[in-house]
């Protein structure tokens, strides 16, 4: 394993971090506190608890995840779409590196970018409510699956896309609409019935609900599907950029 390049690309993909550090972490930060002033206080002045937890603390592990998402996937598109765009790609894959070590450096960093974000949004939340963490290991646990799955995710997009507009196609027009449906904002089981066995088939329930588990010990789905649905779509997204790299699909000539 070649640490060394790993640290390489790791570093640099961080520093552009610290370089846009407005753009980075300081807007979707706020977007998030927004989000929280907004449902916490307009939705949670007229829904006073959910399964027992008040109504700005169970939306908390929703908006983490709203973020942790979304960064997730556009950092580490960007992240690989750039070398891309600009024909730098040609001297990665012509390195003395494995397309493993490129995958680590890329989506490492967007992870680390995410998880940062999300331990931030954490942080400010607790300005607003009283968090208690039943399952601290788990929390961390299901934070990094998650953050590692969907920047493995955005590594698959950034190698897809043939413009900046189509960066931006799956975690607006895809991965957003399916965490506000994915019980985000509220519990399934406050939906008809019909609408709950439809919502059980958006694989983004499965995270929010496992994550927030973590907090409150209180979940829409059994913990071990959650678990099992994060590792499946890790699995999946390895194996596709493993064929992306053998095949070439999209960054050779």
């Amino acid at each position: 394993m070649n640490w060394q390049a790993i640290k390489a690309i790791y570093v640099f993909e961080m520093s552009r971090t610290f370089r846009t550090l407005a753009q980075s972490v300081i807007s979707p930060v706020l977007s998030t506190v927004l989000y929280f002033v907004v449902f916490g206080a307009a939705i949670g002045g007229r829904i006073q608890s959910v399964e027992g937890i008040g109504y700005g603390a169970f939306i908390v592990p929703g908006l983490i995840m709203l973020t942790l998402l979304q960064q997730s996937v556009t950092n580490a598109s960007f992240g690989i779409y750039f070398p891309k765009f600009i024909g730098t790609i040609y001297e990665l894959l012509s390195a003395p590196m494995s397309f493993m070590e490129i995958v680590i450096g890329y989506v490492g960093a967007a992870a680390s970018k995410a998880i940062m974000i999300a331990l931030i949004i954490m942080a400010t939340s607790t300005l607003f409510v009283d968090l208690d963490i039943r399952h601290p290991l788990w929390m961390i646990a299901f934070l990094l699956l998650t953050a590692v799955s969907f920047a493995l995710l955005g590594f698959i997009i950034g190698i897809w896309a043939g413009s900046f507009e189509q960066l931006q196609l799956i975690p607006l027009l895809v991965i957003t609409p399916l965490v506000f449906l994915g019980g985000a904002f509220y519990s399934v089981s406050m939906l008809p019935e019909f609408w709950q066995a439809v919502t059980k088939l958006n694989p983004v329930l499965y995270l929010i609900s496992g994550f927030r588990w973590a907090f409150f010990g209180v979940a829409d789905v059994p913990v071990g599907l959650s678990i099992a649905a994060v590792c499946t779509f890790l699995a999946l997204c390895l194996g596709l950029i493993w064929l992306i790299f053998r095949t070439g699909w999209k960054i050779r000539p």
